[in-house]
C-alpha cells in the first residue's frame, strides 16, 4: 500500500473516527442505561451534555464531534468556547431527535439503511482498531528513541557568533579598524558608533549563524576570518562593516519538541501502513472490474445479508 493512499485513510480515520455520538443506537438514560440493548455504559469521569426523551448525550460525544469537525491532525482536543460547545451539543440534539424518529418508523431495518449502517460500523470499528493500536504504539520512548536516530542522520554545518560594527563609509570603517588595531574594545566600541540599531546595544553581537543564514557579504567574511581575529572593512547593501569572530561551532541539532510533530506523524503513518499491509497479506481479497460488478446488484433484490459486505446491526 502506498504512502498516499495510507495517507488518505488516516485522513479518514481523522474525519469520520468521532462519530459515535451519532450511531444508530442512541444511549440510554444514565438510570435505564443497563437494561437497554447495545447501549453503552457511562465512563468515569464523563458528563450529561444533554437529554433528549429517554436518551443521553454525553460531554465526550460533543468533544468527539467537535474533533470530526475541527480537530488536528494529531488527533488532539480542539480548543471550544462556550458557544461553540453549545453549538455542537444544538447539533447533536437535532441528530439525535431524527435518529430517534427513524427508528419509530422502523426506517433503520430498511435494506438502503442496513447496509449505510454496516458501512457506518466498519469505519468506526476500523477507527478504534487504530487509536487503539497507534495508542500502544506511539509512546514518550518510541518519540525518543526515533529522535535520536534523527539527530545522527541530520547533517549539520559549522556556525559562526560574530559582532560587527556597521558605519556608513569606507572611511569610518577605515577608522573603526585602526582603533580596534590599536586596541580598543570592539564591543564597547560598537554601542558607541555602529548603526546597526538592532545590535548596537549588544555590542555588536550578532549571534551565532550559517553560511546560508546571513547575507552572503557577512558569510563571505565571516566564515574566512579566524576566531578572534579582526575583518578588513567589507560592504553590503546596508553599510561598511567590520567584524571580528567570537566563537565557532558544530550547528546543534534541532530540539525534541521542534521535531515532536513530525515524528509523531511519521511514525503514525509508518505503523497504521504496517497494521494495513499486515492484516491485507492475512486475508483474502479478490477486486472486480467494474463492468463485472453487475453480480452484487442482482443480490440487492433479495436480503441484504445474502452478500457479505459488512453485518448491519437490527
Amino acid at each position: 500500500m502506498t504512502k498516499s493512499a495510507v495517507q488518505g485513510f488516516v485522513f479518514l480515520v481523522i474525519a469520520t473516527g468521532f462519530v459515535v455520538a451519532c450511531g444508530p443506537e442512541p444511549r440510554a438514560t444514565v438510570d435505564g442505561r443497563a437494561a437497554t440493548t447495545g447501549s453503552a455504559a457511562l465512563s468515569e469521569g464523563d458528563q450529561i451534555a444533554a437529554r433528549v426523551d429517554d436518551t443521553v448525550i454525553l460531554r465526550t460525544d460533543v468533544w468527539r464531534e467537535a474533533q470530526a469537525q475541527f480537530g488536528e491532525a494529531a488527533g488532539l482536543p480542539p480548543e471550544l468556547s462556550d458557544e461553540d460547545f453549545d453549538a455542537i451539543v444544538e447539533q447533536l440534539i437535532d441528530q439525535r431527535l431524527l435518529a430517534l424518529e427513524a427508528r419509530r418508523r422502523d426506517l433503520h431495518r430498511t435494506p438502503d439503511a442496513r447496509r449505510q449502517l454496516a458501512l457506518a460500523e466498519e469505519r468506526i470499528l476500523g477507527n478504534v482498531l487504530v487509536e487503539t493500536t497507534l495508542e500502544d504504539a506511539v509512546t514518550e520512548e518510541t518519540i525518543q528513541r526515533i529522535y535520536a536516530e534523527q539527530i545522527r542522520l541530520i547533517p549539520r554545518g559549522i556556525e559562526v557568533r560574530a559582532r560587527h560594527i556597521m558605519v556608513a563609509s569606507r572611511e569610518e570603517a577605515d577608522a573603526v579598524k585602526a582603533r580596534l588595531d590599536a586596541g580598543e574594545d570592539f564591543a564597547q566600541l560598537a554601542v558607541a558608533i555602529s548603526q546597526d540599531n538592532a545590535t548596537r546595544l549588544e555590542g555588536g553581537d550578532m549571534g551565532y549563524f550559517s553560511r546560508q543564514g546571513i547575507l552572503p557579504a557577512f558569510g563571505a567574511v565571516a566564515f574566512a576570518t579566524d576566531e578572534g581575529a579582526i575583518s578588513e572593512p567589507f560592504q553590503s547593501e546596508f553599510g561598511w562593516h567590520v567584524l571580528t569572530v567570537v566563537d565557532r561551532r558544530q550547528q546543534p541539532p534541532p530540539s525534541l519538541e521542534t521535531l515532536r510533530a513530525n515524528i509523531v506523524r511519521y511514525y503514525t503513518f509508518d505503523q497504521l501502513e504496517t497494521l494495513i499491509v499486515d492484516l491485507r497479506s492475512a486475508a483474502t481479497v479478490e477486486r472486480f472490474a467494474l463492468e463485472d460488478a453487475g453480480a452484487f446488484g442482482e443480490a440487492e433484490a433479495g436480503d441484504p445479508s445474502d452478500v457479505e459486505a459488512g453485518s448491519p446491526p437490527d
